[in-house]
């Protein structure tokens, strides 16, 4: 099993557990469902709209939870955009200086493509929820969460120059 873990804070993220796509070389999204969960037991999939369960219609002690968000820790933050835009400014110089030791060839590839997709989130910016690592470090990685076209399906996307992989 492959790990990745936020090269800023160390929180793990995701793992290939989930059906991971990769994005123009710059980015991975992988789709989540939404599971139920109750106190002292572990589900790993059952997705309520499948089994006709509204949120409303919850057991006591039960929670409707996003599979990928729960199985990492991940915690709910949130951004205006003039906010998130000097995160970025910020999170890319750490990546950037962060590739140049470990990957130096890859920097000029990371600074190509980081741009064109940044631009992206940035006009869609009102479509995400954004999540950060278990420490909830300020600094370090912060995954968003979207929706398919579907408007049904949730996915996340995390900035693959973000994240080292790790085996397990």
């Amino acid at each position: 099993m492959l790990l990745y873990r936020d090269v800023i804070s160390g929180d793990e993220m995701l793992s290939d557990a989930y059906k991971i796509i990769e994005v123009d070389d710059i980015a991975y999204e992988v789709d989540c469902k939404t599971i139920i969960i109750k106190e002292g037991e572990v589900d790993i999939g059952a997705n309520a709209s499948a089994e006709g369960e509204d949120a409303e219609e919850l057991e006591e002690g039960a929670q409707s939870v996003n599979n990928v968000v729960y199985s990492f820790r991940l915690q709910s933050t949130g951004f205006d955009k003039k906010g998130y835009m000097a995160y970025l400014k910020e999170y890319m110089k750490a990546v950037k200086k962060h590739l140049a030791a470990t990957d130096p060839e890859r920097v000029p590839v990371f600074e190509k493509k980081v741009t064109a997709f940044v631009k992206k989130v940035l006009e869609n910016f009102k479509d995400y929820e954004f999540y950060v690592g278990e420490t909830m470090n300020p600094e370090g990685h912060v995954a968003l969460l979207n929706y398919r076209e579907d408007g049904v399906t949730p996915y996340l996307t995390y900035f693959k120059d973000g994240l080292s992989i790790e085996k397990m």
